[in-house]
C-alpha cells in the first residue's frame, strides 16, 4: 500500500557537516538549483542535501513512512530524469521513483524503478490499467484511489497513476532514465489525465522498514 503523503512542515532541526544540510524533520526548498521534498509521519529518518542533485537518506522501521528527493518544482510532461547512485534495503517495502503531484485534477504519481517486498501495482481497490514499453522496459500500470487522505491541498480524495518497471532494477548500485513522456501520453491513452504540474522529484519512499539512499538526479 503506498502510503506517501505530502505535509508542509517547518524544520525544526538541521544540522551542517562539510557544507551538507542534513533535515531531520519535513521541509520543503530549493538546493544547488533542484527543488526538494522531505516528508516523514515520525521516527528517526533523515534526509541529506548533498552537492547539486545529490541526496542521501537512511531510516530504521522506527520510522513508519518517509519520502524524499530532488527534482524540479514545477514539474514536466516532457522532462526525462536520469538517476545513479546506491539504493540499500532489503526485502522490505521502499520504493525508488519519479514522484509529483497536478492539481485540476488532484493526481499523485509514481514511475517506479525499484521497489522491495511489495510491488506497488498491487494497491488494494486499483484498476489495472494494461502496459506499455518505454526505454526498453515494460511498465505495469495501475491506477488506486485515496479517500480523504492528506495530499499538497490538504484532506483530499485523489487518483493515483502508477508505472512499475518489469523487470525492476534490483536494489544496489543503480542507475537509470525515465522518459516521462511516455508515461503520460500512455496514460492519457487511458483516461488517465494530469493536471497542473507541482513538485516532481526522484524519490526515495520507506514504509515499516529499513535503508539508505544515496541518489544524484540528472
Amino acid at each position: 500500500m503506498i502510503l506517501s503523503t505530502f505535509i508542509l512542515a517547518s524544520v525544526l532541526y538541521v544540522s551542517v557537516v562539510s557544507g551538507a544540510t542534513t533535515l531531520s524533520n519535513s521541509a520543503t526548498g530549493t538546493d544547488n538549483g533542484f527543488y526538494y521534498s522531505f516528508w516523514k509521519d515520525n521516527g528517526g529518518a533523515t534526509f541529506t542535501l548533498e552537492a547539486g542533485g545529490r541526496y542521501t537518506a537512511n531510516w530504521t522501521t522506527g520510522t513508519n513512512n518517509w519520502v524524499g528527493g530532488k527534482g524540479w518544482n514545477p514539474g514536466s510532461s516532457s522532462r526525462t530524469v536520469s538517476y545513479s547512485g546506491n539504493y540499500a534495503i532489503g526485502n522490505v517495502n521502499s520504493y525508488l521513483s519519479l514522484y509529483g503531484w497536478t492539481t485540476n485534477p488532484l493526481v499523485e504519481y509514481y514511475v517506479v524503478e525499484s521497489y522491495g517486498s511489495y510491488n506497488p501495482a498491487s494497491c488494494s481497490g486499483g484498476t489495472d490499467e494494461g502496459s506499455f514499453t518505454s526505454g526498453g522496459a515494460s511498465y505495469q500500470v495501475h491506477k488506486c484511489r485515496r479517500n480523504n487522505a492528506p495530499s499538497i491541498n490538504g484532506t483530499q480524495s485523489f487518483d493515483q497513476y502508477i508505472s512499475v518497471r518489469n523487470p525492476k532494477h534490483n536494489p544496489g548500485s543503480i542507475s537509470g532514465s525515465v522518459n516521462f513522456g511516455d508515461h503520460v501520453k500512455y496514460w492519457e491513452s487511458k483516461g488517465l489525465k494530469l493536471g497542473t504540474h507541482n513538485y516532481q522529484i526522484m524519490a526515495t519512499e520507506g514504509y515499516q522498514s529499513s535503508g539508505s539512499t544515496d541518489i544524484t538526479v540528472g
